[in-house]
């Protein structure tokens, strides 16, 4: 009796084994790796997008959210970073100069961004832009080009002489600038104090085709209803209103109640699909 329960208890254990290295060999390692191959294949195609960080910007990563909706790998870098290492620079196929209050607005919004990025990155940057790499600064990040000579103008105080919190539409307009290019009405956020665009000839910026983006409803008192421009080759747009925050419809206030307007998201599929243009 007590021989045939061990053969039995044997058995039993040897069953159990078998059916555990059935289940073991059920799970074959070769679909895994052409799983691994293809999203390797899917993440090489996704263009890589880096987000420039100063001390103060607070819209790096609302940035980053809105670059990886639109198509693109998404990565934050400080100048501070970039000083010791420029790799993620020189790997970069679009780049976002974020919003915010850099350096707390010392000695003007944007001036100390400026001056950081022109001596750490500069000259790299702007070879960037020499070869049709998109650049696109938000709010601070557009008052940083300016002052660092990428993008024509001026912004000064607003007209207001307030802060000013706001959603606004905004109106593309023909032109060179490749952000803008076939893309709807925006609404989108302003959050600026020192907004309001002036250049001492809108006319020449209009033949130009460098104007990008038009307030259908001016906030701030900027020249010509202007709200964002671009470089005579197109491929940089600075605006001081915030796409990057309305990326997706239920951000609008109005959207429980059927509103909402366009998304800002188009302004960076259409850098993402440049870089896979260029």
């Amino acid at each position: 009796m007590a021989g045939r329960r061990a053969r039995r208890a044997g058995a039993r254990a040897g069953h159990r084994g078998r059916r555990s290295r059935r289940a073991r060999r059920a799970v074959p390692s070769r679909p895994r790796r052409r799983r691994a191959r293809v999203r390797g294949c899917l993440v090489s195609v996704r263009p890589r997008a880096l987000v420039l960080q100063a001390p103060g910007t607070n819209r790096d990563h609302d940035a980053v959210f809105a670059l990886e909706l639109a198509g693109a790998d998404a990565s934050i870098a400080s100048l501070l970073d970039l000083a010791d290492d420029p790799a993620p620079l020189d790997a970069a196929q679009l780049v976002v100069v974020a919003g915010g209050f850099s350096h707390a607005d010392a000695l003007g919004a944007g001036r100390m961004f400026a001056l950081s990025l022109d001596q750490v990155i500069g000259d790299r940057l702007r070879a960037f832009v020499d070869s049709g790499g998109p650049v696109i600064g938000i709010c601070n990040g557009f008052q940083t080009l300016v002052r660092a000579g990428l993008l024509p103008g001026a912004l000064g105080h607003n007209a207001s002489g307030s802060f000013q919190c706001e959603w606004v539409t905004l109106d593309p307009q023909p032109g060179v600038c490749v952000w803008t290019e076939g893309v709807e009405p925006v609404d989108c956020p302003i959050a600026h104090g020192e907004g309001r665009y002036v250049h001492p000839d809108v006319a020449e910026l209009e033949r130009n085709g460098q104007v990008a983006l038009r307030y259908r409803r001016n906030p701030n008192g900027s020249d010509a209803d202007i709200a964002g421009v671009c470089d005579p080759t197109g491929v940089v747009l600075g605006l001081m209103p915030h796409p990057e925050n309305h990326v997706i419809a239920r951000q609008h206030p109005l959207h429980v109640r059927g509103g909402g307007g366009g998304l800002g998201l188009q302004l960076f599929r259409r850098g993402v699909e440049h870089t896979r243009r260029s």
